[in-house]
């Protein structure tokens, strides 16, 4: 215990500092309102909103890194550099680079780094500046939530154009979106934009939307508008049928992965071609804006999987493309997946190994219950949470029908498809195997 130096995301006792990458539940677990182990480092939008999500929380122990800096911190056993980096996941959202006695070590957090985003850009230059000065990344921690070829859907601006034709095309529905209790605030905005109107959301919601800025695009008042976004633990084809019973009303789920909440007929099967054909008529080209626009038309409209529900590849997590690109740029020593599963793991190495500084084994692909961590200076990584999306706690709250399925060579089971839960990592002072 006393050996233990860095956690990211984790929260029990031990270390000497605390760092949290976004204010996702799945990234919070642990963490609460009377937690005081040490001083916990966050950007300051996360800051701003964490009082919020944990109304006594002792504000005296949090630190502010600004995205884009570095900073020295002196610890009771060595000093320590750390660069904050935007990861264009949700507000807030971070990625860390460590420097110090163990070398240099970089932890994505939940990152979407999409081509031709001017954010994105922005914290590739800065990564790229600090990388300069630096002999390499000994050990790259990635979010691997979509690392499969499977997972090949387009940017957001581009999913946020099909949501609102969605709701341009039911003129006479009322309009209900999927979304978490922070994050997709730009599809919102974008949607208020082009139609003209007010979004509805819940109350806590609303108090979010005004921390973060948005002042006049939402509302509470469900008469000033027929969209509304409401959280995902209440989205349901269940819920969607009982508001038909009273008035046209469709479901927009916007999400790298679909959401399926009822049991397939009995000679349906879940497999990557139902995930994911309609975008792959089309490739996502990084040499331009218009090569990427000129391909619109050709990934067919977005998955109709129930006659009141749409799922729309709508991802704040980067697809299997953009991953590449990522590690190709990082070249690290060695990489490790951030994101393992109770019904399957997709291992990072597996695909990317071969672009790492040195050459890797290629593990084998399989399916796992659980992840041994055998490398050592490094904690455990736990699951995390459901659809490849950071649906929060309260989103697994009752019960489901069981699917199962092949997909892409990895098993599949339960609802969620991917059932994911995530905990952060420790980083030691030593190279003793982490004992947490």
């Amino acid at each position: 215990m006393e050996k233990r130096l860095i956690s990211v995301d984790r929260w029990a006792e031990g270390s000497q500092v605390y760092f949290l990458t976004h204010l996702h539940s799945d990234h919070t677990n642990g963490l609460s309102s009377t937690w005081s182990h040490a001083p916990l480092f966050c950007s300051p939008l996360t800051a701003k909103l964490l009082p919020f999500k944990f109304p006594s929380f002792d504000l005296s122990l949090l630190r502010i890194l600004q995205p884009g800096t570095s900073h020295t911190l002196t610890l009771p056993s060595t000093t320590l550099h750390v660069t904050a980096i935007d990861a264009c996941h949700c507000p807030g959202s971070i990625m860390l680079l460590f420097r110090g006695d163990f070398g240099c070590v970089l932890y994505t957090g939940d990152f979407r780094w999409e081509p031709h985003c001017q954010k994105a850009s922005r914290a590739k230059r800065v990564l790229r500046d600090v990388l300069h000065h630096l002999p390499g990344v000994d050990v790259l921690y990635l979010d691997n939530t979509y690392s499969n070829p499977v997972y090949d859907f387009p940017p957001r601006h581009v999913a946020a154009k099909q949501v609102i034709d969605i709701i341009s095309s039911h003129p006479d529905h009322d309009i209900i979106i999927g979304i978490n209790t922070l994050g997709k605030e730009h599809l919102l905005v974008e949607i208020s934009r082009v139609l003209q109107i007010k979004i509805w959301v819940w109350p806590e919601r609303l108090r979010t939307m005004h921390l973060l800025g948005f002042n006049d695009i939402f509302t509470t008042d469900t008469s000033l508008t027929r969209v509304r976004a409401v959280p995902q633990y209440s989205f349901s084809i269940e819920t969607l049928e009982a508001l038909n019973a009273m008035r046209p009303t469709i479901g927009i789920m916007p999400s790298g992965l679909p959401w399926i909440k009822k049991s397939l007929q009995k000679t349906e099967l879940l497999s990557g071609s139902f995930l994911t054909s309609r975008y792959k008529r089309g490739k996502w080209n990084a040499n331009s804006e218009a090569q990427i626009d000129k391909h619109i038309g050709h990934i067919g409209s977005p998955e109709k999987i129930h006659q009141f529900m749409y799922s729309v590849p709508y991802s704040d997590h980067s697809n299997f493309e953009e991953i590449e690109d990522f590690v190709k740029f990082v070249q690290p020593t060695s990489l490790k997946g951030i994101v393992s599963s109770s019904s399957c793991y997709i291992e990072p190495m597996y695909y990317f190994g071969r672009l790492c500084r040195v050459n890797q084994p290629i593990p084998q692909l399989q399916n796992r219950h659980k992840r041994k961590e055998s490398d050592t200076g490094v904690g455990e990584v736990s699951p995390k949470t459901p659809f490849g999306e950071h649906s929060n706690a309260e989103s697994d709250r009752s019960g489901r029908k069981t699917l199962k399925g092949r997909f892409s060579g990895v098993g599949v089971s339960r609802y969620s498809i991917l059932r994911r839960k995530h905990r952060g990592a420790k980083i030691q002072e030593d190279n003793s195997p982490d004992q947490g």
